[in-house]
């Protein structure tokens, strides 16, 4: 099966896309490119020229956390790192908006999550606008100030940030899973009849649904005005969670595959004297 499908490489319509696929035995076969990413990750590691940037998004349920448990729990712990990007503290706001996100990019040979990203920046904060007042932004005064020429101009900041990255060395993939509205009531549902899911439901959970259009209307506009050649934007069906986590580790697998990682080879000098090497170990007392 082609991945080409979930790419995208031409405007979008979410209300167009299927949000569900099921894929037979899919938790057996991510199990098997688990693998593979840890040697990739190794070899990516050793080489020492690359970093993978990692963009998830999706609406509230859509199984991000799971899904970043689920695919890279193989992958050497040091050569992976998570980082999540909730509301902004007060040393955040104090810098431009992706301040927050550049410290915390990976270093070459690691893989770098971002389980929501840079890009709430023109989500939450555009079905939110009074968020940005928070940035205190010269000529940004009341919510009437921010229109979609701002959003629009901020997301093309986020794509000259990325291509920034990309020149620089770090592999700029991004996925949007792509859940459908009853599908995210049935979770809902399950964090409430469930105790041990209690947990996760908040209250805010319920007031976030009641903007679902606004919401798929930022994303669609987001995706469509930020997916790059260099950067691209993948829209994975997330109604099926061993579904979705196959087909992200497949997309992210076919995508780093294309960098042939290489692991350093020794210089002629080491090699010729390995065997010395050998021996003094050999002859420890």
């Amino acid at each position: 099966m082609s991945l080409e499908k979930y790419r995208v490489t031409k405007p979008i319509s979410l209300k167009k896309i299927s949000t569900k696929e099921v894929e037979e035995d899919a938790k057996k076969k991510l199990k098997k490119l688990r693998k593979k990413l840890s040697d990739l990750q190794n070899a990516m590691y050793a080489e020492g020229k690359f970093a993978v940037l990692i963009c998830l998004q999706g609406m509230d349920t859509s199984g991000k956390d799971s899904l970043v448990r689920e695919v890279f729990k193989d992958v050497n712990p040091r050569g992976v790192e998570v980082h999540s990007f909730k509301v902004p503290t007060e040393l955040e706001l104090n810098h431009d908006f992706l301040w927050r996100h550049y410290i915390v990019l990976p270093e070459k040979g690691k893989m770098g999550i971002f389980n929501r990203t840079h890009y709430e920046n023109v989500l939450v904060t555009r079905v939110h606008p009074n968020y940005i007042l928070n940035e205190n932004i010269p000529n940004i005064s009341k919510v009437e100030d921010l229109d979609d020429a701002f959003y629009h101009d901020r997301m093309e900041r986020i794509n000259q940030f990325e291509n920034h990255l990309v020149k620089n060395g770090t592999i700029v993939l991004k996925f949007f899973l792509n859940l459908s509205k009853s599908e995210q009531k049935s979770r809902l549902l399950r964090r409430l009849n469930l105790q041990e899911k209690n947990w996760k439901f908040s209250p805010a959970d319920l007031k976030e649904r009641k903007l679902w259009d606004e919401y798929q209307f930022c994303y669609e506009d987001a995706i469509n005005r930020t997916s790059k050649e260099n950067a691209p934007w993948f829209v994975i069906p997330a109604d099926d969670k061993p579904t979705a986590r196959l087909r992200l580790a497949e997309i992210l697998l076919e995508e780093l595959e294309k960098y042939d990682f290489k692991e350093p080879k020794l210089s002629p000098e080491l090699l010729a004297h390995l065997d010395d090497f050998k021996a003094q170990l050999n002859n420890e007392q």
